[in-house]
């Protein structure tokens, strides 16, 4: 198997089917955009949420995932709010600025402890025994991801706050959306890459290793991040 399809299989089993409704996040973000300009902030807001609000209901028929349409009719209606307060459409833009700084402080925070914050988004998607993400000679590489994803959430944390102090909405609009998933699953190709690199520098136990106790040497984590 060549990596490329290594790197394909291991997104699809971490996106786990959901990249083909990531739209739902993204789309009404992609509305207000586009219809601002022709129809106001008050109108293509309200086509906003009106979008985000049916991807919600037709998942919610269809019996599927509602996390990415919930999330899409949050960020709007959470927008909203902050338009309506600041009477400026800079406002959609302020929640995108929040998040991100609580991820750029959560990164920070969780390597400070110890507990870095991609070994809980790994735990989460993978189901892997959570202690084996503590081992000494797995650690490191979960807290250096981790670092990783701190540099680069600030890195477009601070573009994007400078786009916003400029006033250039529109341009931050489409950068809110290229530095979105695209850069996201940019992000985690590097992760999967620098992740299962250092893991065999490290020799600590693979997953299955540490599920049977296997004294070392071990041969390390070959598959997964």
């Amino acid at each position: 198997m060549t990596k490329i399809q290594e790197l394909g299989e291991e997104l699809r089993s971490v996106l786990s089917g959901r990249g083909s409704r990531l739209v739902d996040s993204f789309l009404p973000l992609l509305i207000f955009l586009v219809f601002n300009p022709l129809i106001g902030v008050n109108s293509s807001l309200l086509m906003a949420v009106a979008s985000a609000a049916f991807f919600a209901i037709i998942r919610l028929l269809r019996r599927e995932s509602l996390v990415y349409s919930i999330g899409g009719l949050g960020g709007v209606v959470l927008a909203a709010i902050f338009v309506i307060i600041s009477g400026s459409e800079r406002g959609f833009f302020l929640p995108g600025l929040i998040s991100g700084s609580i991820t750029v402080i959560l990164c920070v925070v969780s390597v400070a402890l110890n507990r870095p914050v991609v070994a809980w988004t790994s735990f989460i998607a993978r189901r892997w025994p959570l202690n084996w993400y503590w081992h000494p000679k797995v650690l490191p590489a979960y807290n250096e991801v981790t670092i990783l994803w701190g540099v680069a959430f600030a890195a477009r944390l601070g573009f994007e706050f400078w786009l916003y102090q400029r006033d250039a909405l529109d341009a931050l609009g489409a950068t809110r959306i290229l530095l979105g998933w695209p850069y996201i699953i940019v992000l985690l190709v590097i992760t999967y890459l620098y992740g299962i690199w250092r893991l065999r520098n490290l020799a600590g136990p693979s997953v299955e290793e540490f599920n049977q106790s296997k004294a070392p040497p071990w041969e390390s984590q070959r598959r997964g991040f």
